[in-house]
């Protein structure tokens, strides 16, 4: 794909600027799991936490490739940087800024455009991940406003966000059609965080289990109306797949870029290394290319649930298997801390899992094909 001339800067600025601020705590942040708040202050000094937003709102105007374009260079340097930022934008802002009233844009969009607070997205529960339908954090109509009881797990930046949209269920038995969303502000009483996650990998990002013990949400912070909060969080999740492409292909771009730089510092590489250069080269710009389609779809207005679908899971498993071929191809050196080829092996397993596991994207994947099968005759 042939960029624009503002796209080509755009992405020669991300380069520079994840180069200069970025690159140089990937490794540490990775080693101790601490946060990347000095990155995210980075970021929101130059306006790439509301990259997508109108000006109007603090953002900076720009489109969805612009965004895939940031989260590809920043998640090429540190993927733990790089999934804090989509996370922020597609997960915290974007419920609010597509579904909420004028006065929940004109509250929440400035603060979180311009980096003043993160925002987070509660959905996924110890029983209710794949399977969105099945939350069972409890709201409760009440005078005053909803009363929030239950709790969420591998939640993605809570534990330093100012804002998080929960997903909740005003009747169970009504399954995917009682669930309501809920723009919650974290310093509300009765909001907790019960624990951080040690994981495999993106150590730097902070993943959470948030616990909600009786607490009121006014009834101004209802997100779009009671029992619309199932198709809120589906819709997000479909323009949150590009982000997720995006931080996936700038993982599978950095095992590229380990793979190169190895076979020219070692000499002529063999025939078999060529090989394995040139297939994870052309499995990377695949991976673009999907990506970049995706979101000139979002771009366009269109719904591109296929599409996103697509970009998602080529790039989440182009990633895993790009840095293991760079490991296997470097050889034990790429096991060790000097290399980054290992860190990005561990983050990278997170996009297969994140926003719609693989097999679940191969399901939206084929009921799309269909639907539009049917449509056509």
């Amino acid at each position: 794909m042939i960029l624009s001339k503002q796209h080509k800067q755009f992405r020669a600025e991300l380069r520079a600027f994840a180069l200069e601020e970025i690159a140089p705590t990937a490794r540490t942040c990775d080693e101790t799991g601490d946060f990347v708040k000095g990155n995210v202050k980075a970021m929101a000094e130059r306006g790439y936490l509301g990259i997508i937003w109108p000006k109007k709102l603090g953002g900076m105007g720009l489109d969805y490739l612009s965004y895939a374009i940031a989260v590809e260079e920043v998640s090429r340097v540190c993927a733990s940087t790089g999934i804090t930022l989509a996370a922020h934008i597609s997960l915290g802002a974007y419920p609010i800024y597509k579904f909420g009233t004028e006065a929940q844009k004109e509250k929440y969009i400035p603060l979180l455009a311009r980096g003043k607070t993160l925002g987070s997205f509660g959905l996924t529960e110890p029983n209710a991940g794949s399977d969105a339908a099945a939350v069972e954090t409890r709201a409760t109509k009440t005078d005053k406003g909803y009363i929030l009881n239950g709790s969420k797990r591998f939640i993605t930046s809570a534990g330093y966000a100012g804002v998080v949209n929960v997903a909740a269920t005003l009747d169970r038995k009504l399954g995917r059609k009682g669930v309501t969303c809920f723009i919650v502000e974290t310093d509300t009483p009765g909001f907790s965080v019960a624990s951080e996650e040690n994981k495999l990998g993106l150590r730097g990002s902070n993943t959470v289990e948030l616990v909600f013990e009786d607490m009121l949400v006014p009834k101004d912070n209802i997100l779009g109306k009671e029992y619309e909060g199932y198709r809120i969080f589906m819709e997000t999740l479909d323009g949150g797949r590009i982000s997720i492409g995006a931080f996936c292909l700038g993982m599978a771009q950095a095992a590229l870029d380990v793979l190169q730089n190895w076979l020219k510092d070692s000499g002529r590489p063999s025939q078999m290394a060529s090989k394995k250069l040139a297939d994870v080269a052309m499995q990377v710009e695949a991976a673009r290319l999907m990506v970049y389609n995706a979101a000139l779809y979002k771009d366009a207005g269109e719904r591109a649930d296929k599409q996103c679908a697509f970009a998602k899971l080529f790039a989440s498993e182009v990633a895993a298997w790009a840095a293991g071929v760079a490991i296997g191809a470097i050889g034990p050196h790429a096991l060790t801390n000097e290399l980054p080829a290992a860190r990005v092996y561990r983050d990278a397993k997170l996009g297969e899992i994140g926003e719609g596991t693989s097999e679940v994207m191969r399901l939206i994947i084929a009921k799309e094909i269909l639907k539009e099968l049917k449509e056509n005759g």
